[in-house]
């Protein structure tokens, strides 16, 4: 019994090593010290995946950063505003020119145009009136080689058997071999009314009847004679007559100055004269109240080269002028006044304008000189230069009163180096 009790006793040490040796349970290996290192492992993780992420924002934030600084140089301009030198000089300056002339002299142009201007008013009054026919005839000189002078008011036969008048006296030249001399003349009907009006006829002077001379000087109708009238009709009244002619002078003066203007010359006002050729106020029948009132005249001016002007005045009344490019802002407000020679510029004979090769005259009045800045030659010496360098590079340009600079973006530190990126913009006087 001994014996067996001892084999149990062995068996049972037996299975005790065996016991041992029997692997841990999950849950016991999980409830021991590998617990404490799994959380360790876990936060060490944590801090990894956080450190990373922080990275690369800061890294895509930078490119951000330098991609916007790429695309602001690539865009990158500058605006330079510009004030230009502006002195006000007063004048009272007598002047003289020469037409056409060249060299150092200052040159001046005659101009003359012609043309008219028309309206059509309302006749307010009425009025009998006595019209007689009017047309223009040739009269001609088949009888000798002297003149014959015919009187005004020399009556004349018309073919229709009606008798009509010379409006001027005339002198009709004499014959040249077998060509009879001619003149042309205005008649009118010797007795008012349409009974007058008349398509071309032929005359006889009435005064030569029953002499050689009646069937040797004779007229032809250069065209239709008309206008007769007789009989109540509307008219235009003293006042609006005066008052369209006025508007209509006006009117025209102000057309024929534009076109007798022409680029490089001026043509004061003060310079240029109208010469009324003509007013046509026709008379109207047949119940019409409506007028239309004609206005004709010829301008003669004197245009003159503004940039010998503007220099002739700018050596004149600046200090040490050093030729730089400049203009008159006001120009055209001067007072010209002609000195000499006096004109008579109505007269009906304008050959003594026609021949005029000098003229003195006077400009006075504030002029405004400004001088001009060269935009392009300013964008190229600021090209890639530093903001720093923007005043000394102004020193350069004494036409320059002052100047303001701005950049975009504004961090900029110099001048674009491409001219199209900057922009200047010179405050000329308005």
């Amino acid at each position: 019994m001994s014996k067996k009790l001892l084999q149990d006793m062995v068996k049972v040490k037996s299975v005790s090593r065996k016991v041992q040796a029997i692997p841990k349970r999950e849950a016991d290996v999980s409830s021991e010290k590998s617990y404490e290192p799994s959380i360790v492992y876990n936060i060490s993780n944590k801090k990894k995946k956080g450190g990373s992420r922080y990275m690369l924002w800061l890294v895509a934030f930078v490119s951000i950063l330098f991609f916007l600084y790429s695309i602001s140089l690539l865009f990158s301009n500058a605006e330079i505003v510009v004030n230009p030198k502006i002195k006000d000089v007063t004048l009272n300056e007598n002047l003289s020119a020469v037409k056409n002339a060249s060299g150092e002299a200052l040159p001046f142009d005659l101009v003359m145009l012609s043309g008219e201007e028309t309206k059509t008013v309302v006749a307010t009054d009425s009025k009998d009136l006595f019209l007689s026919s009017k047309g223009k005839i040739l009269l001609y000189n088949n009888f000798s080689a002297t003149p014959q002078k015919l009187n005004i008011n020399t009556r004349l036969e018309g073919s229709n058997g009606k008798i009509y008048k010379t409006l001027s006296a005339v002198n009709i030249p004499g014959k040249v071999g077998n060509i009879p001399g001619k003149v042309e003349v205005g008649i009118y009907g010797a007795v008012p009314g349409v009974e007058y009006d008349s398509t071309p006829l032929d005359f006889k002077v009435l005064g030569f009847k029953g002499t050689p001379k009646y069937l040797k000087f004779f007229g032809r109708g250069e065209g239709n004679i008309s206008g007769g009238f007789k009989g109540k009709s509307p008219v235009v009244s003293d006042a609006i007559k005066i008052s369209t002619f006025t508007e209509l002078k006006a009117s025209l003066m102000v057309k024929l100055l534009q076109k007798a203007t022409a680029p490089g010359f001026i043509l004061f006002k003060d310079a240029a004269f109208l010469n009324i050729d003509g007013e046509d106020v026709p008379f109207v029948t047949g119940g019409s109240t409506s007028v239309p009132i004609t206005l004709k005249g010829t301008l003669y001016g004197f245009l003159l080269n503004e940039n010998k002007l503007v220099n002739k005045i700018v050596t004149d009344n600046i200090d040490k002028y050093d030729g730089s490019d400049v203009y008159i802002q006001n120009i055209n407000n001067l007072t010209f006044s002609l000195t000499s020679p006096q004109i008579d510029f109505s007269a009906k004979d304008n050959s003594s304008i026609l021949n005029l090769q000098n003229i003195n005259f006077s400009l006075s009045g504030t002029a405004k000189i400004v001088w001009k800045i060269d935009e392009n030659k300013l964008i190229n010496d600021l090209l890639g230069k530093s903001k720093k360098d923007f005043n000394q590079v102004l020193l350069q340009y004494p036409n320059i009163s002052s100047a303001q600079s701005t950049f975009s973006p504004f961090w900029r530190m110099s001048f674009p180096d491409k001219s199209k990126s900057i922009k200047v913009i010179t405050n000329y006087p308005q």
